[in-house]
C-alpha cells in the first residue's frame, strides 16, 4: 500500500492508500477507522476498491499518532469531521465517497451533515446514526448494558491503567466480545499494540469517549454539536453485523428516521458477523460497498 501524509493546520495524519497513482482521475473513497483500531483495518477493502478502479485512502484518525494530537485535546466529533473536510481541500477533491467504521462511522454522519455537497455517498459500518443515539435508552434499554465500557472510560486514571494492563487485555476482551468470530493474527495484533503504545495515543482514545459519550450526553441530559447534526442529506448505506456484541443490529430501526436522510438510506445486515464485520466478512462487505458506490458514481 502507498503511504502519504495529510494535514489540518499543524496536525499531520499518516495515511495508507491503494490506486492513488494508477487510478488518477477516478473517484476517491476515503475510509475512516474506529476504536481500537488503525487505518490497516481497511487492508481488505483498499485493494478491492483500487482493483475496481477507485482511488482508496485510509487516514489515521486524530490522536492515534503523536503528530495528530492537538494541544487543546479536542476530539469532539464535529472537530473530527472538520479534519475530513480539511483533507478533501488539501487533496483538491470536490466530492468523494466516505466510508466509516465505528468512530469513523460517527464522524462520517457528522461530515455528511456539515457539508453534504462534498460527498457522493456515505457507507457506515457497525454504528447507526449517532445523532439519535440517546434514544437507545428509551427504545432499546438492554443495549445500555453492552455500553458499560463507555462509562468505565470516564474514570480518569483508573481507565488509563486498566486499558494497558496485562498486555492490553481489556481491549482484547472488548474486541472478542464485539466480534466473537474475529481472530487477529500475531502480526495484526503487534501492529495495533504499537499504535496504542505510541506517546499520547491512550489518552486520545479515551478522550473520544470522554468528550462525545459521557453519561450526560448518552442519557440526553446535555447536548453537543454532533447531537444537533441530525439531518444527513447524503445517500447512506449502513451495514451491521447480526452478531455485533457492541451495538445490536436491531437498534438501527430506532435510530434511523427518514426525515434525517432526505437523500435516502439503506440498512443491510450480515448474518454471522460482528462489530468488525469488514474483517470477518470482507467479500460480502466489499460486494455491498462496491455495488453501492457504483449506484452513486457519476
Amino acid at each position: 500500500m502507498e503511504r502519504s501524509t495529510l494535514t489540518n493546520g499543524p496536525l499531520a495524519f499518516s495515511a495508507y492508500g491503494c490506486g492513488m497513482s494508477t487510478n488518477a482521475g477516478r473517484p476517491l473513497v476515503l475510509c475512516l477507522h474506529g476504536f481500537p483500531d488503525s487505518p490497516q483495518t481497511f487492508r481488505r477493502q483498499l485493494p478491492a476498491l483500487a482493483e475496481a478502479g477507485y482511488r482508496a485512502l485510509a487516514p489515521t484518525m486524530r490522536g492515534y499518532e503523536p503528530s495528530s494530537q492537538p494541544e487543546d485535546c479536542d476530539y469532539r466529533i464535529g472537530t473530527l469531521a472538520r479534519d475530513v473536510l480539511a483533507w478533501l481541500d488539501e487533496l483538491g477533491e470536490d466530492r468523494v465517497h466516505l466510508v466509516g467504521h465505528d468512530w469513523g462511522a460517527a464522524v462520517a454522519y457528522a461530515a455528511g451533515a456539515l457539508a453534504p455537497e462534498r460527498f457522493a455517498s456515505l457507507t457506515t459500518l457497525a454504528v447507526p446514526h449517532t445523532a439519535r443515539f440517546h434514544k437507545v435508552l428509551w427504545r432499546a434499554p438492554t443495549q445500555l448494558l453492552k455500553l458499560w465500557y463507555m462509562s468505565f472510560f470516564q474514570l480518569r486514571g483508573i481507565a488509563e491503567w486498566a486499558l494497558e494492563a496485562k498486555d492490553w487485555a481489556l481491549l482484547k476482551r472488548l474486541m472478542h466480545t464485539w466480534s466473537p468470530g474475529l481472530e487477529l493474527d500475531q502480526d495484526a495484533w503487534q501492529h495495533l499494540r504499537a499504535v496504542f503504545e505510541a506517546p499520547g495515543v491512550k489518552r486520545a482514545m479515551l478522550s473520544y469517549y470522554r468528550q462525545n459519550v459521557s453519561p450526560a450526553l448518552v442519557l440526553g441530559l446535555r447536548t453537543s454539536e454532533a447531537m444537533r447534526l441530525t439531518s444527513v442529506p447524503v445517500r447512506t448505506l449502513a451495514i451491521a453485523g447480526d452478531d455485533d456484541g457492541c451495538l445490536e443490529s436491531r437498534i438501527y430501526e430506532h435510530l434511523f428516521e427518514e426525515r434525517d436522510f432526505p437523500a435516502g438510506f439503506r440498512i443491510k445486515r450480515l448474518a454471522d458477523a460482528g462489530h468488525f464485520l469488514h474483517l470477518e466478512r470482507p467479500k460480502e462487505v466489499n460486494a455491498l460497498l462496491l455495488h453501492w458506490l457504483s449506484e452513486r458514481s457519476g
